[in-house]
């Protein structure tokens, strides 16, 4: 069973039109949905000591995800962000990342880390100072940009990364590829991107793939790149050839489209 942990960001997803928050985070998400996809899931990170931290915390242990390197932390409250919904797309507002931006890797956590067959880490993450420590002690590490992808950033963390993901929707085909061609150069073994309702790209330096999205009825898109992200990682792992990997991928983003929030676990407040 492949062994995939998370480090770094959680959040709580608070939906300000349903009054019900969410446990989330690109490090919380990848771990949790590729667990349900047949991997062995875990996460280390830092929340706060309070009601929102103990949430994600709960949700992690009844989804069985190996949280024992987390901090409770009491100086920071735990990270949280509003997310409105509009025509299923996921709209945020106000946000703070507060105590999961407080991770600092000790030499127990990289021993720990290493028997990992894949870290996942991003941008969310605060730990770009830590991704020397973090990449040696890794078998293989994914990173998640979300949409930074200025020159500077993207030198300070790709050399770092076997498996980067990008998600842009606003730029030309001629960019994409100029973009795509960008990263792997810098160290990355794949680059993925996903571009919303026109699919994803997968590029290995060699060949570029697409796959299209798969049509379903859309509840909230919230989680649906993490979920792809997560299926993806697992079907390169059991070395699934990329095509078939994007399609399964595509297919439990489109299945993670269909509830609200990115694994469940809501609660009203």
């Amino acid at each position: 069973m492949a062994r995939i942990i998370g480090v770094g960001d959680n959040t709580v997803d608070t939906y300000t039109h349903l009054r019900i928050k969410f446990p989330g985070g690109n490090a919380v998400n990848v771990p949790v949905l590729a667990q349900r996809y047949g991997a062995q899931g875990a996460y280390l990170g830092c929340v706060g000591k309070d009601a929102e931290g103990t949430m994600i915390l709960n949700s992690l242990i009844k989804e069985g995800i190996d949280i024992s390197h987390c901090r409770q932390l009491d100086e920071l409250p735990t990270a949280f962000s509003t997310v409105n919904v509009v025509d299923g797309d996921r709209v945020f507002g106000k946000s703070d990342p507060g105590a999961s931006q407080s991770i600092h890797l000790s030499d127990e956590d990289l021993e720990y880390i290493a028997g990992f067959d894949l870290v996942h880490t991003s941008v969310f993450s605060f730990i770009e100072g830590q991704l020397p420590d973090l990449k040696a002690h890794s078998q293989m590490l994914s990173f998640d940009l979300s949409q930074k992808c200025d020159e500077e950033y993207l030198k300070s963390v790709l050399p770092y990364t076997d498996i980067a993901f990008l998600s842009l929707s606003g730029i030309s085909d001629a960019e994409r590829d100029q973009l795509m061609r960008k990263m792997i150069s810098l160290g990355p073994k794949l680059v993925v991107m996903t571009r919303g309702k026109d699919g994803s790209w997968v590029y290995d330096g060699k060949q570029l793939y697409h796959q299209g999205i798969l049509p379903v009825e859309t509840v909230d898109s919230l989680g649906a790149g993490d979920a792809f992200a997560a299926r993806f990682l697992l079907e390169i792992l059991h070395q699934t050839e990329i095509p078939k990997a994007m399609e399964l991928a595509a297919l439990s983003a489109a299945e993670n489209c269909t509830q609200y929030g990115a694994y469940g676990y809501g609660q009203n407040y």
